[in-house]
């Protein structure tokens, strides 16, 4: 029998610590070795206790969650799931400057006290640190200077080759937002080719993500929109509940709301409609992501011809997606998440 997934819990409010022990340990696959009432306290358990899974509350006297989060994957990296009432869908800032500093994943307080919502919260919460305890993280160095190639807005591309490349498709899940941000983030305001991505995130949560890397990049980031044509220097995400596809014109459509692979919007639906219409002029990129989707579509970009990139198992959150491609021989480049971006501006730079 394997040992139950080994919890440390960060919280100050005695009452919100205690229904979170006693949620977790309902579970006999769960067992919490450690309480902090703040993120000095944690530092100083985790090195003793060697938790799994770290839980931690956002608003905390002394240290809080978010700089916890810095700490522990710069010196102790492991999944960290921040619990808070401050991670609902509105706090998109909150939400996705917590996944930028290495958090995992977010879980919101629940706002009522009924009996069926404790049920459902308890379900909730113990899946996901099931799910965490599975994932690998990796150090991150605060501070890190980005690549040299975000240093101007400008880059310098040759004509000859831009035709060669007339689209980059990015899929992803679990630990998307940060892989993402990584690559567009490095990417010039002139970039000569559009980017179209497809994200397994919460409902709701998908605007937040677009106007958080908008903000923070060169490239425009936006949600793609029925029967707009994609255009270089832009970002397109797949909407909600609806498979992102491109009709005989290379305008966007909207497709089934029916899940592919488990997922809708589908990785696999928005590579197969990208290569349909662009063939070889078509670079797909699989991210970080548990389950298989994807694949299949990496499948259909390099039948076409394209080029086929997949993020490496040391720096994925979750190797599902990118090793189902490797797996299927369907992946031309196996690549740290860091290397993504510097080696698709060579392939389009002079």
């Amino acid at each position: 029998m394997p040992e139950p997934i080994s919890v440390l819990l960060v919280e100050d409010s005695p009452v919100a610590l205690e229904i979170i022990d006693r949620l977790l340990t309902s579970s006999p696959d769960i067992k919490v070795v450690g309480k902090a009432r703040n993120g000095k306290e944690a530092l100083n358990l985790i090195a003793k206790l060697q938790p799994k899974v770290i839980c931690t509350d956002l608003h905390m006297k002394e240290m809080d969650g978010l700089e916890l989060t810095k700490q522990v994957m710069e010196n102790y990296p492991r999944p960290i799931l921040v619990i808070s009432t401050s991670v609902q869908k509105e706090d998109t800032n909150t939400i996705f400057e917590l996944l930028q500093a290495g958090a995992v994943d977010v879980f919101p307080k629940p706002n009522t006290g009924l009996a069926s919502d404790y049920e459902q919260v308890k379900r909730d919460l113990i899946n996901k640190i099931k799910i965490l305890s599975g994932v690998t993280v990796f150090t991150r160095r605060q501070a890190l200077p980005l690549s040299n190639f975000n240093s101007t807005n400008n880059f310098a591309f040759s004509a000859d080759i831009t035709r060669a490349i007339k689209v980059i498709t990015i899929g992803t899940s679990t630990g998307g937002p940060q892989a993402v941000h990584k690559i567009i983030a490095q990417l010039p305001a002139n970039l000569p080719v559009p980017v179209i991505c497809t994200q397994h995130i919460s409902q709701g949560f998908l605007q937040g993500l677009v106007d958080w890397l908008d903000s923070e990049c060169k490239v425009k980031v936006k949600i793609a929109q029925v029967g707009e044509m994609p255009v270089p220097g832009t970002v397109y995400f797949a909407p909600d509940q609806n498979h992102l596809e491109l009709d005989t014109q290379g305008n966007f459509i909207y497709g089934s709301s029916i899940p592919v692979d488990g997922h809708c919007p589908s990785v696999t639906v928005t590579f197969k409609s990208v290569a349909k219409f662009y063939g070889k002029a078509t670079m797909g990129i699989l991210l970080t992501g548990m389950g298989k989707d994807g694949a299949l579509g990496m499948q259909a970009i390099s039948t076409a011809g394209g080029i086929t990139i997949a993020q490496d198992e040391k720096t994925c959150v979750v190797f599902g997606m990118p090793s189902e491609a490797i797996a299927l021989g369907v992946v031309q480049q196996v690549l740290p998440i860091q290397d993504i971006a510097p080696l698709l501006l060579k392939k389009l730079a002079r």
